[in-house]
Protein backbone atom coordinates (compact mmCIF):
# COMPACT_ATOMS: atom_id res chain seq x y z
CA UNK A 1 0.00 0.00 0.00
CA UNK A 2 1.22 3.48 -0.86
CA UNK A 3 0.21 6.93 0.37
CA UNK A 4 -3.32 8.27 0.13
CA UNK A 5 -5.04 11.32 1.64
CA UNK A 6 -8.82 11.61 1.94
CA UNK A 7 -10.60 14.81 2.95
CA UNK A 8 -13.51 13.70 5.12
CA UNK A 9 -15.20 16.90 6.30
CA UNK A 10 -14.88 20.68 6.32
CA UNK A 11 -15.94 22.80 9.27
CA UNK A 12 -18.94 24.89 8.23
CA UNK A 13 -17.62 28.25 9.53
CA UNK A 14 -13.83 28.08 9.23
CA UNK A 15 -11.29 26.44 6.93
CA UNK A 16 -10.77 23.60 9.40
CA UNK A 17 -10.51 20.18 7.73
CA UNK A 18 -10.96 16.62 8.92
CA UNK A 19 -8.95 14.08 6.98
CA UNK A 20 -7.23 10.72 6.91
CA UNK A 21 -3.77 9.86 5.62
CA UNK A 22 -3.10 6.25 4.69
CA UNK A 23 0.56 5.14 4.66
CA UNK A 24 2.34 1.78 4.36
CA UNK A 25 2.73 1.77 8.17
CA UNK A 26 -0.70 2.91 9.26
CA UNK A 27 -3.37 5.58 9.28
CA UNK A 28 -3.09 9.17 10.53
CA UNK A 29 -6.23 11.06 11.52
CA UNK A 30 -5.86 14.75 10.69
CA UNK A 31 -5.41 17.40 11.95
CA UNK A 32 -2.51 15.66 13.65
CA UNK A 33 0.54 16.54 15.74
CA UNK A 34 3.81 14.65 15.29
CA UNK A 35 6.10 14.19 18.30
CA UNK A 36 9.68 14.98 17.29
CA UNK A 37 12.17 12.11 17.41
CA UNK A 38 15.08 13.96 15.80
CA UNK A 39 17.67 11.21 16.26
CA UNK A 40 15.24 8.28 15.91
CA UNK A 41 13.98 8.71 19.48
CA UNK A 42 11.39 10.90 21.19
CA UNK A 43 13.54 12.04 24.08
CA UNK A 44 13.06 10.12 27.38
CA UNK A 45 10.24 7.88 26.07
CA UNK A 46 10.05 4.41 24.52
CA UNK A 47 8.14 3.97 21.25
CA UNK A 48 5.45 2.09 23.19
CA UNK A 49 4.98 5.08 25.49
CA UNK A 50 4.78 7.44 22.53
CA UNK A 51 2.03 5.28 21.06
CA UNK A 52 0.22 5.08 24.42
CA UNK A 53 -0.04 8.87 24.72
CA UNK A 54 -1.88 8.89 21.39
CA UNK A 55 0.67 9.48 18.62
CA UNK A 56 -0.08 8.07 15.16
CA UNK A 57 3.13 9.36 13.54
CA UNK A 58 6.56 10.62 14.62
CA UNK A 59 9.15 12.83 12.94
CA UNK A 60 12.86 12.03 12.53
CA UNK A 61 15.53 14.23 11.00
CA UNK A 62 17.56 13.50 7.89
CA UNK A 63 20.46 15.81 8.77
CA UNK A 64 21.12 14.23 12.16
CA UNK A 65 20.67 10.62 11.03
CA UNK A 66 22.88 11.23 8.00
CA UNK A 67 25.69 12.37 10.31
CA UNK A 68 25.07 9.76 13.01
CA UNK A 69 24.79 6.78 12.73
CA UNK A 70 24.52 7.11 8.94
CA UNK A 71 21.69 6.31 6.55
CA UNK A 72 23.47 3.36 4.95
CA UNK A 73 23.84 1.68 8.33
CA UNK A 74 20.13 2.19 9.01
CA UNK A 75 19.31 0.79 5.55
CA UNK A 76 21.43 -2.32 6.20
CA UNK A 77 19.68 -2.85 9.54
CA UNK A 78 16.25 -2.91 7.93
CA UNK A 79 15.27 0.76 7.71
CA UNK A 80 14.25 3.37 10.22
CA UNK A 81 11.07 1.67 11.42
CA UNK A 82 12.92 -1.48 12.43
CA UNK A 83 15.96 0.45 13.69
CA UNK A 84 13.94 2.53 16.18
CA UNK A 85 11.25 -0.10 16.85
CA UNK A 86 8.41 2.16 15.73
CA UNK A 87 5.75 0.34 13.73
CA UNK A 88 3.68 3.41 12.80
CA UNK A 89 4.20 6.07 10.14
CA UNK A 90 7.35 8.22 10.13
CA UNK A 91 8.04 11.56 8.46
CA UNK A 92 11.62 12.64 7.86
CA UNK A 93 12.50 16.30 7.47
CA UNK A 94 14.98 16.95 4.67
CA UNK A 95 17.52 18.68 6.93
CA UNK A 96 17.18 22.08 5.28
CA UNK A 97 16.25 23.86 8.52
CA UNK A 98 19.08 22.19 10.45
CA UNK A 99 21.62 23.26 7.83
CA UNK A 100 20.11 26.76 7.97
CA UNK A 101 20.60 26.88 11.74
CA UNK A 102 24.32 26.04 11.35
CA UNK A 103 24.89 29.37 9.60
CA UNK A 104 28.53 29.73 10.61
CA UNK A 105 29.35 26.22 9.36
CA UNK A 106 27.67 26.14 5.92
CA UNK A 107 27.77 27.63 2.43
CA UNK A 108 24.78 27.61 0.10
CA UNK A 109 25.22 27.31 -3.67
CA UNK A 110 23.17 26.11 -6.64
CA UNK A 111 24.28 22.51 -6.31
CA UNK A 112 23.34 22.26 -2.64
CA UNK A 113 24.82 23.09 0.75
CA UNK A 114 28.39 22.51 1.90
CA UNK A 115 28.72 22.36 5.65
CA UNK A 116 30.84 21.28 8.57
CA UNK A 117 29.48 18.68 10.96
CA UNK A 118 28.59 20.12 14.36
CA UNK A 119 29.65 16.74 15.81
CA UNK A 120 33.23 16.28 14.60
CA UNK A 121 33.95 19.11 12.16
CA UNK A 122 34.01 16.84 9.09
CA UNK A 123 33.04 18.35 5.73
CA UNK A 124 29.85 17.33 3.90
CA UNK A 125 27.62 18.37 1.04
CA UNK A 126 23.88 17.81 0.80
CA UNK A 127 22.21 18.41 -2.53
CA UNK A 128 18.54 17.85 -3.33
CA UNK A 129 19.53 14.51 -4.81
CA UNK A 130 21.47 13.48 -1.71
CA UNK A 131 18.57 14.51 0.54
CA UNK A 132 16.23 12.21 -1.41
CA UNK A 133 18.76 9.35 -1.49
CA UNK A 134 19.24 9.57 2.28
CA UNK A 135 15.50 9.64 2.96
CA UNK A 136 14.89 6.71 0.64
CA UNK A 137 17.56 4.77 2.53
CA UNK A 138 15.89 5.62 5.84
CA UNK A 139 12.55 4.44 4.49
CA UNK A 140 10.16 6.95 6.07
CA UNK A 141 6.55 7.01 4.89
CA UNK A 142 6.64 10.76 4.17
CA UNK A 143 9.79 12.51 2.99
CA UNK A 144 10.47 16.20 2.41
CA UNK A 145 12.00 18.12 -0.46
CA UNK A 146 15.28 19.89 0.27
CA UNK A 147 14.75 23.62 0.70
CA UNK A 148 16.50 26.78 1.79
CA UNK A 149 14.97 28.26 4.91
CA UNK A 150 14.72 32.03 4.48
CA UNK A 151 16.03 33.97 7.51
CA UNK A 152 14.13 36.75 9.26
CA UNK A 153 14.29 39.62 8.69
CA UNK A 154 15.33 39.60 5.06
CA UNK A 155 14.80 41.88 2.08
CA UNK A 156 12.26 41.02 -0.57
CA UNK A 157 15.02 40.47 -3.15
CA UNK A 158 16.81 38.01 -0.86
CA UNK A 159 13.54 36.25 -0.06
CA UNK A 160 12.81 35.89 -3.77
CA UNK A 161 16.26 34.48 -4.52
CA UNK A 162 15.83 31.97 -1.70
CA UNK A 163 12.35 31.03 -2.88
CA UNK A 164 13.54 30.57 -6.46
CA UNK A 165 16.34 28.29 -5.26
CA UNK A 166 13.87 26.28 -3.18
CA UNK A 167 11.63 25.78 -6.24
CA UNK A 168 14.56 24.64 -8.40
CA UNK A 169 15.67 22.25 -5.67
CA UNK A 170 12.12 20.96 -5.30
CA UNK A 171 11.98 20.06 -8.99
CA UNK A 172 15.28 18.19 -8.65
CA UNK A 173 13.95 16.31 -5.63
CA UNK A 174 10.84 15.30 -7.58
CA UNK A 175 12.94 13.98 -10.46
CA UNK A 176 15.27 12.08 -8.10
CA UNK A 177 12.58 10.21 -6.15
CA UNK A 178 12.30 6.52 -7.07
CA UNK A 179 10.35 4.79 -4.29
CA UNK A 180 6.61 4.50 -4.89
CA UNK A 181 5.88 3.63 -1.26
CA UNK A 182 7.00 7.06 0.01
CA UNK A 183 5.09 10.34 -0.23
CA UNK A 184 7.12 13.45 -1.13
CA UNK A 185 6.04 16.86 0.19
CA UNK A 186 7.19 20.16 -1.28
CA UNK A 187 8.10 23.03 1.06
CA UNK A 188 6.76 26.56 0.59
CA UNK A 189 9.18 29.42 1.23
CA UNK A 190 9.12 33.16 0.55
CA UNK A 191 10.00 34.87 3.80
CA UNK A 192 7.33 37.15 5.25
CA UNK A 193 6.10 38.27 1.83
CA UNK A 194 2.57 37.00 1.05
CA UNK A 195 2.94 37.36 -2.72
CA UNK A 196 6.12 35.29 -2.72
CA UNK A 197 4.44 32.64 -0.58
CA UNK A 198 1.50 32.49 -2.97
CA UNK A 199 3.80 32.30 -6.00
CA UNK A 200 5.95 29.59 -4.44
CA UNK A 201 2.88 27.51 -3.61
CA UNK A 202 1.56 27.75 -7.16
CA UNK A 203 4.89 26.75 -8.69
CA UNK A 204 5.26 23.76 -6.35
CA UNK A 205 1.76 22.63 -7.27
CA UNK A 206 2.79 22.78 -10.95
CA UNK A 207 5.71 20.44 -10.17
CA UNK A 208 3.32 18.12 -8.33
CA UNK A 209 3.78 16.72 -4.84
CA UNK A 210 1.88 14.36 -2.55
CA UNK A 211 1.51 17.12 0.06
CA UNK A 212 2.61 20.69 0.74
CA UNK A 213 4.44 22.08 3.75
CA UNK A 214 4.71 25.69 4.90
CA UNK A 215 8.33 26.18 5.96
CA UNK A 216 10.51 29.06 7.09
CA UNK A 217 8.38 30.08 10.06
CA UNK A 218 9.13 30.24 13.80
CA UNK A 219 12.32 32.09 12.89
CA UNK A 220 11.61 35.26 14.87
CA UNK A 221 8.52 36.66 13.17
CA UNK A 222 5.47 37.93 15.06
CA UNK A 223 2.32 35.86 15.51
CA UNK A 224 0.30 37.94 13.03
CA UNK A 225 3.07 37.44 10.46
CA UNK A 226 3.06 33.69 11.02
CA UNK A 227 -0.68 33.43 10.54
CA UNK A 228 -0.58 35.78 7.54
CA UNK A 229 1.92 33.50 5.80
CA UNK A 230 -0.35 30.51 6.38
CA UNK A 231 -3.26 32.47 4.94
CA UNK A 232 -1.17 33.54 1.95
CA UNK A 233 -0.30 29.93 1.11
CA UNK A 234 -3.49 28.02 1.94
CA UNK A 235 -5.77 29.18 -0.90
CA UNK A 236 -3.24 27.97 -3.48
CA UNK A 237 -2.85 24.47 -2.02
CA UNK A 238 -4.87 21.64 -3.58
CA UNK A 239 -7.89 20.64 -1.50
CA UNK A 240 -7.12 16.95 -1.94
CA UNK A 241 -3.55 17.15 -0.60
CA UNK A 242 -2.42 17.41 3.05
CA UNK A 243 -1.05 20.72 4.38
CA UNK A 244 1.80 20.66 6.89
CA UNK A 245 2.98 23.62 9.01
CA UNK A 246 6.58 22.86 9.91
CA UNK A 247 8.09 23.48 13.35
CA UNK A 248 5.19 25.55 14.72
CA UNK A 249 3.66 24.34 17.90
CA UNK A 250 2.43 26.43 20.79
CA UNK A 251 -1.06 25.20 21.68
CA UNK A 252 -2.66 28.38 20.41
CA UNK A 253 -0.69 28.06 17.16
CA UNK A 254 -2.24 24.66 16.52
CA UNK A 255 -5.74 26.01 17.08
CA UNK A 256 -5.16 29.05 14.88
CA UNK A 257 -3.51 27.12 12.05
CA UNK A 258 -6.20 24.45 11.94
CA UNK A 259 -8.76 27.24 11.53
CA UNK A 260 -6.69 28.31 8.53
CA UNK A 261 -6.77 24.90 6.87
CA UNK A 262 -3.61 23.15 8.16
CA UNK A 263 -3.63 19.36 8.64
CA UNK A 264 -0.26 18.41 10.13
CA UNK A 265 2.16 19.83 12.72
CA UNK A 266 5.43 19.09 14.47
CA UNK A 267 7.36 20.94 17.15
CA UNK A 268 9.91 20.20 19.89
CA UNK A 269 7.98 22.44 22.28
CA UNK A 270 6.11 19.78 24.31
CA UNK A 271 9.16 17.58 24.81
CA UNK A 272 11.74 20.36 25.29
CA UNK A 273 9.50 22.25 27.71
CA UNK A 274 8.88 19.05 29.64
CA UNK A 275 12.61 18.53 30.19
CA UNK A 276 12.86 22.10 31.49
CA UNK A 277 9.93 21.80 33.89
CA UNK A 278 7.30 23.70 31.88
CA UNK A 279 4.02 21.80 31.69
CA UNK A 280 1.01 22.57 29.51
CA UNK A 281 -2.44 22.39 31.07
CA UNK A 282 -6.02 23.22 30.17
CA UNK A 283 -5.67 26.52 32.04
CA UNK A 284 -2.22 27.58 30.90
CA UNK A 285 1.41 26.69 31.49
CA UNK A 286 2.69 25.43 34.87
CA UNK A 287 6.30 25.99 35.98
CA UNK A 288 6.79 22.97 38.21
CA UNK A 289 9.88 24.30 40.02
CA UNK A 290 7.89 27.17 41.53
CA UNK A 291 7.61 26.95 45.31
CA UNK A 292 3.80 27.14 45.14
CA UNK A 293 3.80 23.49 44.00
CA UNK A 294 5.97 22.20 46.88
CA UNK A 295 3.02 20.77 48.82
CA UNK A 296 0.52 20.43 45.97
CA UNK A 297 -1.40 17.20 46.48
CA UNK A 298 -3.31 17.30 43.21
CA UNK A 299 -2.22 16.46 39.67
CA UNK A 300 -0.79 18.91 37.16
CA UNK A 301 -4.18 19.13 35.47
CA UNK A 302 -7.40 17.93 37.10
CA UNK A 303 -8.98 17.37 33.69
CA UNK A 304 -6.05 15.38 32.23
CA UNK A 305 -6.22 11.62 31.83
CA UNK A 306 -2.51 10.97 31.20
CA UNK A 307 -0.48 8.45 33.19
CA UNK A 308 1.36 11.24 35.04
CA UNK A 309 -1.79 13.04 36.16
CA UNK A 310 -3.49 9.79 37.17
CA UNK A 311 -0.69 8.76 39.51
CA UNK A 312 1.51 11.68 40.64
CA UNK A 313 1.06 14.94 42.53
CA UNK A 314 2.56 18.32 41.74
CA UNK A 315 4.57 18.04 44.94
CA UNK A 316 6.18 14.80 43.78
CA UNK A 317 6.88 16.11 40.28
CA UNK A 318 8.47 19.22 41.76
CA UNK A 319 10.59 17.10 44.08
CA UNK A 320 11.81 14.96 41.15
CA UNK A 321 12.64 18.03 39.07
CA UNK A 322 14.48 19.85 41.86
CA UNK A 323 16.43 16.67 42.66
CA UNK A 324 17.48 16.25 39.05
CA UNK A 325 15.85 12.85 38.70
CA UNK A 326 15.53 11.46 35.17
CA UNK A 327 12.00 10.33 36.06
CA UNK A 328 10.96 13.99 36.19
CA UNK A 329 11.74 14.42 32.49
CA UNK A 330 9.93 11.20 31.60
CA UNK A 331 6.76 11.97 33.53
CA UNK A 332 6.71 15.58 32.32
CA UNK A 333 7.14 14.46 28.71
CA UNK A 334 4.32 11.94 28.99
CA UNK A 335 2.05 14.69 30.27
CA UNK A 336 3.00 17.33 27.68
CA UNK A 337 2.69 14.97 24.72
CA UNK A 338 -0.64 13.68 26.00
CA UNK A 339 -1.84 17.28 26.33
CA UNK A 340 -0.88 18.07 22.72
CA UNK A 341 -2.32 14.90 21.25
CA UNK A 342 -5.51 15.24 23.28
CA UNK A 343 -5.78 18.85 22.06
CA UNK A 344 -5.69 17.57 18.48
CA UNK A 345 -8.35 14.99 19.31
CA UNK A 346 -10.58 17.74 20.70
CA UNK A 347 -9.97 19.86 17.60
CA UNK A 348 -10.94 16.96 15.33
CA UNK A 349 -14.15 16.46 17.30
CA UNK A 350 -14.93 20.19 17.02
CA UNK A 351 -14.47 20.10 13.23
CA UNK A 352 -16.66 17.01 12.97
CA UNK A 353 -19.42 18.84 14.85
CA UNK A 354 -18.98 22.15 12.94
CA UNK A 355 -18.09 24.03 16.14
CA UNK A 356 -14.42 24.85 15.65
CA UNK A 357 -14.91 28.60 16.04
CA UNK A 358 -16.70 28.05 19.36
CA UNK A 359 -13.97 25.64 20.47
CA UNK A 360 -11.39 28.32 19.71
CA UNK A 361 -13.19 30.84 21.90
CA UNK A 362 -13.52 28.35 24.77
CA UNK A 363 -9.85 27.41 24.45
CA UNK A 364 -8.74 31.02 24.92
CA UNK A 365 -11.15 31.55 27.81
CA UNK A 366 -9.64 28.57 29.66
CA UNK A 367 -6.05 29.50 28.90
CA UNK A 368 -6.50 33.10 30.00
CA UNK A 369 -8.40 32.10 33.13
CA UNK A 370 -5.45 30.02 34.24
CA UNK A 371 -2.84 32.72 33.63
CA UNK A 372 -4.48 35.70 35.28
CA UNK A 373 -5.60 37.07 31.94
CA UNK A 374 -2.04 37.00 30.58
CA UNK A 375 -2.51 34.02 28.29
CA UNK A 376 -2.41 34.14 24.50
CA UNK A 377 -4.93 36.37 22.80
CA UNK A 378 -6.73 35.25 19.65
CA UNK A 379 -5.46 36.94 16.51
CA UNK A 380 -8.24 38.48 14.45
CA UNK A 381 -8.29 37.15 10.94
CA UNK A 382 -10.20 37.41 7.72
CA UNK A 383 -13.76 36.25 8.22
CA UNK A 384 -13.34 33.90 11.19
CA UNK A 385 -16.26 34.11 13.63
CA UNK A 386 -15.07 34.92 17.11
CA UNK A 387 -18.07 33.75 19.12
CA UNK A 388 -20.21 31.01 17.65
Amino acid sequence: MGFHFELLHRDSQTRGRLGRMETPHGTIQTPAFMPVGTQAAVKTLTPEEVREVGADIVLANTYHLYLRPGHELIRRLGGLHRFMHWEGPILTDSGGFQVFSQRALRKIHEEGVSFQSHIDGSRHQISPEVAIDVQEALGADIIMAFDECTPYPVTRDCARQSMELTVRWAARCRRRKTRSDQALFGIIQGGMYPQLRAECTGRLVEIGFDGYAIGGLSVGETKPMLYDMVEASEPHMPEDKPRYLMGVGKPEDLVEAVLRGVDLFDCVMPTRNARNGFLFTTHGRVVIKNAMHADGDGPIDETCGCYTCRHYSRAYLRHLFMAGEILAMRLNTIHNLFFYLNLMQEIRAAIRDNRLARYRREFYERYQAGTGGQGPNPVQSSGFPQDV
